[in-house]
């Protein structure tokens, strides 16, 4: 990935190496991801693609609410016409106060343009509350829809998808900042709308008062753009240069500040080495922040010293103006009130135009990431299926993106309804694949998987994955109750449907007594960061996960190492559960044998590869592989217990 500095520069005031703190480059964070290239954008660069980044908010917006973004839009348009009006009544307050005659009849006289004015200040002010009120109604919307989308398309891609290092690497970018700048987008666009409104209304009405007057308003805000957007660069800058020692000050207070840490750093007394290396990292980054300070504050004397000049010349042009006739006191007054508003709307258009662009990077981030995830979602042809007598794999291989040698290659089985198969091997043989190809969780790159005959490409996806229930060895603690952990594995079953209950099925699974124990029984929250959450040990949880797969009650079993962390006990009673449904077929994969001698067919695996095939007392008289497994799992076994019975003996 693309540093956000770019190469190397020679060590300045602002490395860190000059107090001997030597920091590797960090690789961007995904929110970072665009950061060179805006740095490196020229602001006329970024104006140039303004109307097009316009057109996309306002389109997004649309789709949104249509009603929310006319108001929001409309109103805002008006109220520019209101700084007009208002301008031009001032004016007109202006001629009647400096005109000739006594004091009395002049204000008489300036009362109709001042309650115009007085109107139109007002109106202005309600238009300015109403189109926030519309535009601050747009952004919960917004998020809303572009969040729902993005979970929309994450949930309905295949599997494959996260194998993909590009696929993932999009989402999580999308994910943490591209989805967040749809809302920001559209409210930056309206904050530029907003202040254009209000530049174009001032110059409107200076031009109408007094069209001479037009290059003075023009003159005085020339340089208040410059330095506006100089500010926004150079402080954009500063923070791209300090960036990886922020990120390195945030690692070391996450790391002296969290529950999970927080063992190891007692243990091993970290606590002196973590605030050592922290008061170096905060010394350096106050230091960076003072001196910052000291340039914006240097930029912004030279921004002001500008801008003083060139209102200095402005009021000596109205002074000409003034002296040889050409401009009435009271235009000239007005151009000075319209000077200050403009000023106002500039600032707010140049801030707008600055973050609208880099938000618009990342939301059309959001925009590439939806159309690749449509192309990943699994379609079938949707022939419909309630359930299968047999499953037959033809030459079926399967090879990750980016990987050299298949995960699974060549393989041909047949599972049949009623029957507990076991796929045995070591570490790296390619069993956990062939089990999710066989659950569907895979399509093959090679070969055919076939239910009852029928290629299972052409099956509904959602009727075929209804069939199928997943135990895995990799299991989430979902921040759920107890009963809810175990109503996922089915949570749309219909009341009249049979199946077994919550309880039924933590029976099954040995966790019944371990859910009652908790205190509040199946209601009980399994996570510590919420009030009167609990948290289970490795192998209750593990039970948890195997009543969710019984619950689920599904034709096709998979279970994936289901007891690695269960006792013995526990184990016992999952075996013997999953050896009574003969209208279920199980898939089992474990590294215990002793749990496999049952199964009516075991495959044995060695590099993706089907190397044999059998019943436990037919592999076992061939020899090969499982034998040899089996023997070195029974050795263990016999020595343990001749060591103990060996006393006993003498």
């Amino acid at each position: 990935m693309a540093t956000v500095t770019g190469p190397r520069r020679a060590p300045d005031a602002d490395t860190p190496s000059d107090d001997g703190i030597d920091l590797p480059e960090l690789e961007d964070g995904h929110w970072m991801h665009h950061a060179t290239r805006f740095a490196h954008t020229s602001f006329r660069a970024v104006a140039r693609r303004l109307p097009y980044l316009v057109a996309e908010a306002v389109r997004l917006a649309w789709s949104t609410n249509r009603r929310d973004t006319a108001v929001t839009i409309g109103l805002n348009l008006a109220a520019g016409v209101m700084t007009t009006l208002g301008l031009l009544a001032t004016t007109g307050v202006l001629r009647e106060l400096f005109a000739a005659g006594p004091t009395p009849d002049r204000v008489r006289a300036a009362l109709p343009a001042l309650a115009l004015a007085a109107a139109a200040v007002t109106a202005k002010g309600t238009l300015t509350v109403c189109a926030g009120w519309a535009q601050a109604r747009l952004i919960p919307q917004i998020n809303y829809a572009v969040e729902l989308r993005l979970f929309e398309a994450t949930t309905a891609v295949e599997l494959a998808a996260f194998d993909d290092a590009g696929f993932a690497e999009e989402m999580d970018r999308v994910r943490d900042r591209g989805m967040a700048e749809a809302a920001s987008i559209v409210d930056h666009t309206v904050n530029l709308i907003t202040g254009l409104v209000g530049v174009l209304a001032t110059a409107a009405a200076v031009t109408v008062v007094q069209p001479v007057l037009l290059p003075c308003l023009l003159l005085a805000a020339v340089p208040e753009a410059v330095t506006a957007v100089r500010m926004a660069r150079r402080q954009y800058l500063a923070m791209l240069a300090r960036i990886t020692r922020r990120r390195r000050m945030w690692m070391l207070a996450h790391l002296m500040a969290n529950r999970h840490t927080a063992a190891e750093v007692r243990a091993y007394q970290m606590r002196d080495f973590l605030l050592a290396e922290y008061r170096r990292m905060m010394t350096v980054e106050t230091r960076a922040q003072l001196r910052l300070a000291r340039e914006q504050s240097r930029t912004r004397a030279v921004g002001m010293s500008v801008g003083g000049v060139a209102i200095f010349a402005v009021y000596a042009l109205l002074g000409g103006l003034l002296l040889t006739g050409v401009v009435a006191l009271a235009a000239a007054a007005t151009a000075l009130l319209a000077l200050q508003s403009a000023r106002s709307s500039l600032a707010v258009a140049v801030f707008a135009t600055n973050n609208l662009y880099e938000d618009a990077l990342y939301y059309q981030d959001y925009r590439d990431f939806l159309d690749r995830a449509g192309e990943r979602v699994a379609i079938g042809e949707g022939r419909p299926t309630s359930g299968f007598d047999t499953i037959e794999l033809d030459r079926v291989s399967l090879r990750y993106p980016d990987t050299d040698t298949a995960a699974v290659d060549d393989v041909s089985l047949t599972i049949r309804r009623g029957e507990v198969v076991a796929l045995v091997g070591e570490n790296g043989s390619g069993k956990t694949t062939l089990a999710k190809l066989i659950a569907g969780l895979y399509r093959p790159t090679g070969g055919t998987i076939r239910w009852d005959g029928v290629d299972t490409a052409e099956l509904d996806p959602a009727q075929a994955a209804a069939q199928v229930a997943v135990m895995t060895q990799d299991w989430w603690k979902f921040p759920f109750t107890a009963g809810q952990n175990i109503r996922i594995g089915r949570y749309d079953r219909p009341a009249d449907r049979g199946g077994p209950s919550i309880e039924e099925a933590a029976r099954a699974a040995a966790a019944h007594d371990m859910i009652v124990d908790l205190p509040f029984g199946y209601d009980t929250l399994l996570d510590r960061e919420f009030k009167n959450g609990q948290d289970l040990s490795g192998g209750q949880w593990q039970r948890l996960v195997a009543a969710r797969s019984l619950y689920r009650d599904a034709r096709l079993l998979i279970c994936d190492e289901p007891s690695a962390a269960l006792d013995a006990r526990a184990e016992h009673a999952l075996f013997r559960h999953l050896r009574r449904r003969p209208d279920r077929a199980v898939v089992l994969i474990t590294h215990r044998l002793a749990n496999v001698r049952h199964a009516d067919q075991i495959f044995v695996m060695r590099h993706g590869r089907l190397v044999q095939r059998g019943s436990h007392d037919e592999l076992m008289a061939a020899g090969g592989l499982y034998r040899e497994l089996f023997e070195l799992q029974a050795s263990g076994y016999l020595a343990r217990a001749a060591g103990a019975g060996g006393p006993e003996e003498r």
